[in-house]
Parts: structure tokens; sequence; C-alpha cells
């Protein structure tokens, strides 16, 4: 199977990533789990380079850019995904305006921490929800990042340069 097919069956929902697990499997994984496995998140949010950590995951082409355009289905799924990795960062969306849950903290949200495989993460969660016809939750998700991180965190200017640029 092809790049793109790989990655549409597994944002359909029918398909799976290098390692087996469906969308939906990786939807319900814990906290835990989401912080210390490095090869799904470009699954989850792909762009067009591959990234250091995982040689597997197919890449965001202009064929599934214009499959995100035109299908609300994989743009609710890529919502859904959002949502697991808002919940993870302590953050909470509505619609398309995201914001802090009351359990933010620096002490249980290492994004809100100095550096960190964290704050790479959300750089490409930002990068592909802009590619993939998301404009408004990118731009959301860019904000709530940069508001909380410095409200909550220590979070360097490097970083709140790489999620500006990231748009």
């Amino acid at each position: 199977m092809d790049n793109d097919a790989r990655l549409l069956a597994f944002y359909y929902g029918e398909g799976h990533d290098h390692k087996g697990r469906h969308l939906d499997d990786i939807w319900a994984l814990s906290s835990f789990w989401l912080e210390h496995t490095h090869d799904y998140i470009q699954w989850l949010f792909p762009i067009p380079e591959a990234g250091r950590f995982n040689g597997f995951a197919p890449l965001l082409t202009p064929k599934i850019q214009a499959a995100f355009e035109h299908e609300a289905r994989l743009r609710q799924h890529q919502q859904r995904s959002l949502d697991v990795m808002l919940a993870f960062y302590g953050l909470q969306r509505d619609d398309s305006v995201i914001t802090a849950q009351p359990t933010l903290s620096i002490q249980t949200h290492n994004w809100l921490k100095a550096g960190g495989h964290n704050h790479l993460r959300i750089t490409r969660i930002i990068r592909s929800l802009a590619l993939c016809h998301q404009p408004n939750l990118a731009s959301a998700l860019q904000h709530a990042v940069i508001d909380n991180g410095t409200r909550h965190g220590v979070v360097s200017e490097t970083s709140i340069q790489f999620w500006r640029n990231a748009i």
C-alpha cells in the first residue's frame, strides 16, 4: 500500500499504523503511554517532512491535503485526535476555542517545562492542522499554548517562535 492509501485508511479508521494500531486504539491510550511513546504523533498529525523518530510514518502529500479539504470525516477524526492531545496537555476545546483545564499545572503537564519533545509535538500539531484545512483550530491551539505556556509554565522564546512560525 502506498503512502497516501496507508494514511487515508488509518484516518478513516479502516487501516492501521506501522505497529498495527488503529486510530481509535490510540485515542483510548493513557496519558502515560502518550508521553512515553514517540511513534504515533506522526500518524495523528502528518506533515510533508519526515520526522526524526518515525521513518515508518506516511507523509502529508497534496492528495491527502485535498482529501482533508473535501472530507468532513477526516477533519472530524483529526479534531478527535486533537482533543486527545489537548486533554493530555491539560487543555480543552469547545468548538474552535481552546482553554486551560482547571488542573493545568507545571507539576503535572510536562509541556509547561522548558524544552522537551512535547514542544516539538505541539509545533507539529499546529502545522498539521493548518495544512489539513483546519486553520481556525491551528490558530486557536497556537494562541492557547503561547498564552498558557507563558502564564503557567517556563516556555522558551525559541519554542514560542516555532509555534508562531508553524502557521
